[in-house]
């Protein structure tokens, strides 16, 4: 009679399970998803699931475009409670930049590719430092160079050029940056287009460039290396010049070596002093003419050129009358 028994309560168990499970509706393990389940399964085959066009993703809040459609559901939805599934960036996409620009990674990706540059660019462009030239095409690994933990730097960096360049103005010889003591402001002579062929403003210091100074090149002035606080004084440059000279002599003659009383920008030549004492017909006379000492131009004797043989009034022979220069000016214009 016992192994009777012992069948028929296991009986009675079994059909009280199969009961009780027919009873029970199977749980749809993808949380509040209202899906029909065909639009992913099939009858065929319930795994692995294909999702079928007719599901629009876009209608959960989240649309997938770019390379989120090509993305397996599995990547966002760790967990088959779709539901759940959080829809900022960095609940996927680890932070490499350590929060330092805030989680709204949109502001400089873009779902096409993490690496599209275009939308980096943009967001640039409102920053302190907006890309121009050929910062426009640069890695941004050269500018935002990774620390030692590995992590680019991206917020209070310094917008000065010599920060990335200062390697190409510690090696700069033509001219010497270092040597000749330039500013590290790179702008003044660089563009951000190209490095090379640059251009100085030398109007904007205190020395223009006028006539022929912009015809010569540099190293005529600079030669010595000598480039911030260089003298703007002609004879710093032009002492052989001076120095050369005899018609007429200025070293001999004591010439002042201040070159712009005589001398302009427009040639060396053809020299003008502005006698504003005296008026034509002085204008015609040769400087030897009239100043008979090479040593001293400071001097000049009336009589070298006008003789006593002058008449209408006679003027030797008058009383009281002494020939030389100081007389001639009691009564001639200069």
């Amino acid at each position: 009679m016992r192994p009777r028994g012992l069948v028929l309560i296991t009986a009675l168990v079994w059909l009280a399970c199969a009961t009780a499970g027919a009873q029970q509706p199977t749980r749809n393990p993808h949380g509040k998803l209202q899906e029909e389940c065909a639009v992913c399964h099939s009858p065929e085959t319930w795994s692995p699931a294909r999702v079928s066009s007719r599901f629009d993703h876009a209608k959960k809040g989240f649309a997938l475009v770019g390379a989120h459609a090509q993305t397996a559901c599995r990547s966002c939805h760790a967990s088959l409670d779709f539901h759940g599934a959080p829809g900022d960036c960095v609940s996927c996409h680890k932070d490499v930049h350590h929060s330092e620009l805030g989680i709204d990674c949109a502001r400089c990706h873009t779902p096409r590719n993490f690496l599209d540059r275009s939308i980096m660019v943009r967001a640039h462009q409102l920053t302190r430092f907006p890309l121009s030239g050929s910062h426009l095409t640069v890695d941004c690994e050269q500018c935002h160079t990774p620390m030692p933990q590995g992590r680019l730097t991206f917020v209070n960096l310094s917008t000065q050029c010599v920060e990335c360049h200062l390697p190409q103005y510690q090696t700069a010889k033509n001219p010497d940056h270092v040597a000749g003591g330039f500013s590290q402001n790179c702008s003044p002579c660089h563009s951000p287009t190209v490095w090379t062929n640059a251009r100085f403003n030398h109007d904007a210091t205190p020395f223009p460039l006028t006539g022929k100074h912009r015809t010569v090149t540099c190293l005529q002035c600079h030669g010595d290396g000598v480039y911030a606080g260089k003298s703007t004084a002609c004879v710093s440059c032009h002492q052989q010049d001076y120095n050369a000279t005899t018609n007429p002599n200025h070293t001999a003659a004591a010439f002042q070596t201040t070159c712009q009383d005589c001398h302009t920008t427009a040639g060396w030549t053809g020299a003008a002093f502005n006698h504003t004492s005296f008026r034509l017909p002085h204008n015609s006379a040769q400087c030897s003419d009239c100043h008979t000492n090479p040593s001293s131009y400071a001097t000049f004797t009336c009589t070298v050129c006008h003789t006593q043989a002058q008449t209408g009034p006679k003027h030797s022979g008058v009383s009281g009358y002494v020939w030389n220069s100081t007389n001639c000016y009691a009564c001639h214009r200069r």
